[in-house]
């Protein structure tokens, strides 16, 4: 018999003998690991307000940081529209008599407006002479979490002003001297159209340092930078999928 031939029956008395047994071995190994390995998640239930993608929070200067993709845009903005159906938008005047550009509401245990006698909290819309609707707990866990992440533990705002700007409007400089205590620091998130956020000094004037704000971007600011003046630029003409051609802004903040 030649080599070859030997060779060949040799192959196929171990493929007759010995391959069925490995391959069943191998498919029940198969079979074990599919059937017991845990099902992947896909990143959190759609009421997460916390975005799927965490970016490394961005320190800007002493007292201010900013948390870029920090939350979920589509659940904030669902429960937004509850919120205006009760307590409507709308655009203030100033004590001077000046209309503001934004439309402004608010939730929360206070809400803060402006009148001929000046600007301050209350505990009922003006508007509708009922309280302001309740914070949802979600809100109040993403201030809380966006505080935290920027250092300031402890943080529970009783109050969240929501703005609705549209292009060609902005919020001049200016500084939030309300509050009872200023240690707690002020949360804003921006939502829909990307905006320019100024921030100054403790005077007005000079050159104000620019912060590119996107969808689901958080900043806080406190400490040292507290009382720092601060506004938002004319807002550019756009259009974003979930908010149309408008930006949202929640600013979170403890009154009392």
């Amino acid at each position: 018999m030649h080599q070859s031939t030997k060779i060949d029956n040799a192959i196929s008395d171990f493929t007759r003998a010995v391959l069925p047994k490995f391959m069943q071995r191998l498919g029940s190994a198969i079979l074990f690991t599919v059937t017991t390995q845990k099902p992947r998640t896909h990143g959190p239930a759609i009421d997460d307000l916390f975005a799927v993608t965490r970016k490394t929070p961005e320190p800007i200067r002493d007292g201010v940081v900013l948390l870029p993709a920090f939350a979920d845009s589509g659940a904030l903005l669902r429960r937004i529209e509850r919120l205006i159906r009760v307590s409507p938008l709308r655009r203030m005047f100033t004590p001077g008599g000046r209309l503001m550009q934004v439309e402004m509401s608010n939730c929360g245990a206070f809400g803060w407006i402006s009148e001929p006698s000046g600007y301050r909290y209350r505990r009922r819309d003006p508007l509708t002479g009922k309280p302001w609707p309740a914070m949802p707990g979600a809100f109040r866990a993403l201030a809380r979490r966006a505080a935290e992440s920027a250092g300031f533990s402890g943080f529970d705002p009783d109050v969240c002003l929501l703005n609705r700007y549209t292009p060609g409007t902005g919020l001049s400089p200016h500084r939030d001297l309300d509050e009872a205590d200023r240690c707690w620091p002020i949360v804003s998130v921006s939502l829909g159209l990307s905006a320019t956020f100024m921030l100054y000094g403790n005077q007005r004037g000079g050159t104000p340092q620019l912060i590119a704000l996107h969808d689901g971007d958080v900043l806080v600011f406190g400490g040292p930078a507290r009382l720092a003046y601060h506004g938002v630029k004319k807002l550019a003409a756009g259009h974003h999928p979930l908010t149309g051609a408008c930006r949202y802004n929640l600013t979170f903040r403890r009154a009392r």
